[in-house]
């Protein structure tokens, strides 16, 4: 039935935590075949920005500093193997709200861990925006065109024989015979984000869904080079295109765009952007997001070759490069993985 029918890994899901840790094997030579239907499109939907800092609360996200270098250093290799350009370098400008933000922005800037990232330097104005208090300059950030990349990645994996374009049977699979139908594996990493909630395997586990929707607009005259965050973040597409969101709700009937939350996005922007603009497009998607706002990472706790990558919520850009070294490095060399995303911790 399948080409390749003794593997050393099969992937299910192939959004960033799938790719990335198909890199991690590629790069070490193991033999694997990726599972996915397109079913789940967080990955495709996401905004692609790269930025270790919360800017809500001028805080580093867990680890990012460490996270961040690795990620850079991974979609570098990534683009120099396929012979493309995903990562692109851009500043992001954090509109201030008031002085105490101000004041607070310089406080974080002053701790050794953020001093790299948060400019001591204050931008007065952005054409075609209000900034009555100035905006902060995050350095060291920019963004990643996830669609270009997922869909470079699997035309290789395509070529090369190692894409299967169905559903995962969960029924399918022989868990003491190691095999999926015809094809004989060792081990078996889903991947699978929302979709986690379909899979006996780890559906016991506390996943909880976030629906984000984005809209692009059309702006003439705004010009911007830089991405701009206040209640959502504006990223520059080129050519006046520009993407703006994301809203997160946890209460949602279906994947759907919505008219609310195009009406909450655009009623956000209004208040700030004080040039016309046009909706061109509406996109959405359902982040799987965890309690602790920790990947779930790691084996089942009864099966030995069955194991999850999963759980990355908005993060994933930055944090499921490390975690696929992460996991590849427990499930051969016997390591440890970080307390913190092992998803033992819930078993």
């Amino acid at each position: 039935m399948y080409t390749y029918m003794n593997v050393d890994y099969i992937i299910v899901g192939f959004g960033l935590a799938g790719l990335n840790f198909a890199e991690k094997l590629r790069q070490e030579k193991k033999s694997f075949v990726v599972f996915d239907n397109e079913s789940e499109d967080a990955s495709l939907v996401a905004g692609g920005i790269f930025n270790p800092v919360i800017l809500k609360r001028f805080t580093l996200a867990w680890n990012a500093d460490e996270q961040l270098s690795y990620a850079k250093q991974n979609y570098e290799n990534i683009e120099n193997f396929l012979e493309e350009t995903f990562l692109t370098s851009k500043k992001i400008l954090r509109r201030f709200n008031s002085a105490e933000e101000q004041n607070n922005w310089f406080t974080a800037g002053d701790k050794n861990r953020l001093a790299p990232f948060l400019n001591s330097k204050l931008i007065p104005k952005v054409n075609g925006m209000s900034s009555e208090f100035s905006f902060g300059q995050v350095d060291q950030t920019g963004l990643i065109n996830t669609n270009k990349l997922i869909s470079s990645y699997k035309s290789f994996l395509k070529k090369n024989l190692q894409l299967i374009e169905e559903a995962f049977n969960y029924e399918s699979l022989d868990i003491q015979e190691n095999s999926y139908r015809d094809l004989k594996f060792n081990h078996i990493v889903f991947a699978e984000g929302y979709g986690l909630r379909n899979n006996p395997f780890f559906n016991h586990l506390p996943l909880v869904g976030n629906k984000g929707e984005y809209i692009t607009i059309k702006c003439e005259g705004l010009n911007l080079e830089e991405m701009i965050k206040f209640s959502l973040f504006i990223l520059p597409l080129g050519e006046n295109f520009y993407k703006v969101g994301a809203t997160y709700e946890i209460n949602f009937e279906d994947r759907l765009p919505t008219e609310k939350a195009k009406q909450l996005i655009k009623d956000k922007l209004d208040a700030v952007l004080k040039l016309p603009y046009t909706v061109v497009k509406q996109e959405s998607g359902v982040r799987p997001t965890t309690k602790d706002r920790r990947p779930f990472i790691g084996r089942h706790h009864q099966y030995a070759n069955i194991y999850i990558n999963n759980g990355y919520g908005s993060r994933g850009i930055i944090i499921s490069p490390s975690a696929a070294h992460w996991l590849y490095n427990f499930i051969e060399n016997n390591e440890d993985l970080p307390a913190e995303v092992n998803v033992d911790r819930f078993n």
